[in-house]
């Protein structure tokens, strides 16, 4: 039987923390969301004058992260390409750019998801988080 790595609450808190940090520190509004690696939601803040349907993305972004074990970007990618039967994947309905998967020694343990600025914003501040983990 395999033993599976997870996310601890400490883990959360550490990323939350980082990715927080990150987004205050650039003076950027917006919603983070962490989940595991069922996409289920551990932590959610939604930072003051974030827009409220970024409390409802955020968490969308990293749900499709965490399922489809990489960046949410690569979705937006396929559907812009123009292979839009992606729009119809069930429960990935956070098909844009700001959601990435946390990959610890090769597995998806879960994923942080960002909404409020620029996709490429978001995707920074989400991978802020996640390197705050990964640094121990």
């Amino acid at each position: 039987m395999k033993t599976k790595l997870q996310l601890t609450a400490s883990d959360v808190d550490k990323i939350a923390r980082a990715a927080r940090a990150e987004a205050e520190a650039n003076r950027w509004a917006v919603s983070i969301a962490i989940v595991d690696d069922g996409g289920h939601l551990l932590w959610f803040q939604r930072l003051d004058g974030a827009a409220p349907s970024s409390s409802y993305i955020a968490p969308a972004k990293a749900r499709t992260a965490a399922l489809g074990r990489r960046e949410s970007k690569v979705y937006e990618d396929l559907v812009n390409q123009g292979r839009m039967s992606f729009l119809s994947a069930p429960t990935l309905e956070g098909l844009l750019e700001g959601g990435v998967p946390v990959l610890v020694e090769g597995e998806c343990v879960g994923a942080v998801g960002v909404s409020g600025v620029k996709s490429a914003e978001d995707t920074q501040i989400a991978k802020a988080g996640i390197a705050a983990l990964l640094a121990e």
